[in-house]
């Protein structure tokens, strides 16, 4: 019979299943909780028809549908309002209200063979579950089971107690509305070029060499800072926002982690007074197109994210 060691196997595939229908960490470990207590508490009506893995899914899916039955969607300040300027006032909303990175050992099952890890990694990249969120729940579940999970639309259709009829028409309205997103950014594992990339990007950052950390973006890249609405698109605003309103950012030093399928830095500024330790200010998750940056999200968050990320809580002098 199955143990609770059994269940704990598949937490890091519940919780990255979870969090591609809720775009939140923390809810997503919310639920894949709520997904053990449940399965616990019916191990014994599981019969071995399906794996272990398939049915905590589906305890999952219906988890996840029901955490969503009364919340709006979470979205990204490129989604919110149109682009701005250096100069525009900074609004703040509540945490709840965007979409959050998640570091890439909680959502990516270590058994995972290559081919399914690549599937895997594009579906908890910011962009496609920020698209996600524009589907409606049943909508997205069926995508997800169907396109990453690679389940037929008989066992979806079963899992949340539907006709096939309706599973395939559901999955047809969700890929009409992926389709009208721009998802391009979602991507295979870096490239050598993109390495070096990154590289240079760190180099860039650290001295804080704008002209130098321009120089690697798309000429359209964005700059984002959630909690804050305001976001940024081309060379020129983000220049003048590093030089100006960022310029508190002279001096940062950069740790390398991952978060939602991408490249991310844990960024920390230097003290006020010469020789103290430098502290937490964002967690900067890159979004990389070919040989470029395409974006540069800074989540500000830094008292939840850091230590979900395992960053230090302040780098010595």
């Amino acid at each position: 019979m199955a143990t609770a060691a059994n269940l704990e196997e598949h937490r890091a595939a519940l919780t990255g299943h979870c969090y591609r229908m809720l775009g939140s960490a923390a809810e997503a470990d919310d639920a894949v909780q709520e997904t053990m207590v449940r399965a616990w508490r019916n191990l014994d009506r599981f019969e071995a028809r399906s794996s272990m893995r398939t049915w905590l899914y589906s305890i999952a899916t219906r988890v996840c549908l029901d955490a969503l039955g009364d919340r709006s969607r979470r979205a990204r300040p490129m989604e919110e309002g149109p682009v701005g300027t250096p100069d525009d006032t900074l609004t703040q909303l509540p945490g709840s209200h965007w979409l959050e990175p998640i570091p890439d050992a909680r959502a990516l099952p270590s058994d995972a063979d290559p081919s399914e890890l690549v599937v895997l990694r594009q579906s908890i990249r910011l962009a496609f579950v920020a698209a996600l969120q524009h589907l409606p729940p049943r909508q997205r579940a069926v995508l997800l089971l169907t396109e990453v999970l690679g389940w037929s639309a008989a066992e979806v259709a079963e899992s949340l107690e539907t006709s096939v009829a309706s599973v395939n028409s559901a999955l047809q309205r969700a890929r009409a509305t992926l389709a009208t997103r721009d998802l391009t950014q979602a991507r295979a594992p870096l490239s050598d070029a993109q390495s070096t990339l990154l590289n240079r990007y760190v180099e860039a950052f650290e001295r804080y060499d704008v002209a130098a950390l321009t120089g690697l973006l798309h000429q359209d890249a964005t700059l984002s800072m959630p909690p804050f609405s305001l976001w940024l698109r081309g060379h020129e605003p983000i220049r003048q926002w590093l030089l100006g309103r960022g310029s508190g950012c002279r001096g940062s030093r950069l740790v390398p982690t991952s978060a939602s399928g991408s490249p991310a830095f844990g960024q920390y500024r230097p003290p006020a007074e010469p020789g103290g330790p430098h502290k937490p200010w964002a967690l900067i998750v890159l979004e990389l197109s070919g040989d470029r940056i395409a974006a540069m999200n800074s989540f500000l968050d830094t008292e939840t994210l850091f230590p979900r990320f395992g960053l230090p809580p302040e780098l010595a002098p």
